[in-house]
């Protein structure tokens, strides 16, 4: 197998997954319950806020974990504009966003908010001049990705919040395409509130977590019952996805810069190997070490995907949660319609080989060879 989808979700570490286990067969109690077992998983939980607090820069007490981004992104959003009621009704955003503060703000859009998706240049990036250029006085936040996980594209938060020091608008930033991929703190980035997940860094999937902080107060939970998460995400902890979430950015954090050289390398590699097949694109700017996007124009990426797949090479035609339907990042990229059509992601991790881009990259060539393109 040569699994190139690692901005999709990652593998779980053995490490990650026998720490799982053993809260789930051994320390399975209850973190609200008073007695032994009990007291136990509560300190899992703990630990495991404080090892994701120190990976993410911030304090324990500002971190709340989650089911996963989606719900981070949600909770911020819906939260920021809680605080911000009085201010007015108005969403500053981008329009290559992950589904899951897009199709949020979609429908926040049918609740009486307005809107504003900045679109991105042919490289897919964004400007803090562009967010500045669409700020109102009843703007009550700005939600902007970190790293964006089509194109690797990465944002000018520390900008944007700086922008909006003396506003009243929060900052939201879904940064779960750049924890442990991309150098940054929650002190020095500046958003108040962040998104992480636990998928994309060799931890399981069903975790995730929000950091609070800035000008964020008074946050309205996303749900109410039985007072978990200092009342602000009730619902039993899932002791053990968090302590497999804990242990995976501890692995990663341990290893950070030996991880950020190799899979730059990789796609260091991926781009000498790829770059040779004729009429190949390469699209974005490759901030972010771990994603590669390019283009085979006139051949349609699904078509790719699937044969690529069946050679046991995995990569995307996009987010995994697109669901084979055209992308929406590419398509505000103003790409021609050939060249989104044929555009595929490739990304890298820890477990990455050069074998498994040799892998790709005759696939590819054999693809080009002995398919017809789309006229």
């Amino acid at each position: 197998m040569h699994y190139l989808d690692h901005a999709a979700t990652t593998p779980v570490s053995q490490e990650a997954a026998q720490v799982m286990l053993e809260v789930l067969t051994r320390q399975f109690g209850n973190p609200s319950s008073q007695y032994k077992l009990g007291r136990d998983a509560k300190g899992v939980v703990d630990a495991g806020r404080a090892a994701v607090a120190n990976a993410l820069g911030c304090k324990p007490e500002q971190l709340f974990f989650t089911s996963c981004g989606t719900e981070s992104d949600n909770w911020a959003i819906r939260a920021a504009l809680h605080q911000n009621r009085r201010v007015g009704k108005h969403i500053v955003t981008t329009a290559v966003e992950h589904s899951a503060v897009l199709q949020f703000v979609k429908h926040l859009e049918q609740e009486g908010y307005a809107a504003t998706y900045v679109k991105p240049d042919r490289q897919g990036r964004i400007t803090a001049e562009q967010i500045a250029g669409v700020l109102r006085e009843d703007t009550a936040v700005v939600s902007v990705m970190l790293v964006n996980n089509e194109t690797g594209a990465r944002f000018p938060v520390e900008e944007i919040a700086a922008l909006l020091k003396d506003r009243p608008a929060l900052l939201h930033t879904d940064a779960v395409q750049g924890f442990l991929k991309v150098p940054f703190a929650a002190r020095s980035l500046g958003a108040d509130y962040i998104s992480v997940s636990a998928h994309k860094i060799g931890g399981p999937k069903g975790a995730g977590a929000l950091f609070a902080g800035g000008k964020a107060k008074n946050i309205l939970p996303l749900l109410f019952g039985g007072g978990q998460e200092a009342g602000l995400r009730p619902g039993t902890e899932a002791t053990a996805q968090i302590a497999g979430f804990a242990k995976a950015v501890e692995l990663r954090q341990s290893r950070l810069e030996e991880i950020l050289r190799h899979v730059a390398g990789c796609r260091a590699y991926a781009l000498e190997k790829l770059t040779a097949i004729p009429g190949l694109q390469i699209l974005g700017p490759g901030d972010a070490p771990h994603i590669l996007a390019a283009s085979l124009p006139g051949y349609p990426s699904q078509n790719i995907v699937g044969e690529l797949s069946e050679k046991g090479i995995y990569i995307s035609a996009g987010s995994a949660c697109h669901k084979g339907k055209a992308s929406h990042v590419f398509t505000a990229m103003g790409l021609d319609k050939k060249t989104a059509a044929g555009a595929i992601r490739i990304s890298f991790g820890p477990e990455t080989q050069r074998a498994d881009i040799d892998a790709l990259a005759g696939a590819l060539a054999e693809h080009q060879r002995t398919r017809f393109p789309m006229l």
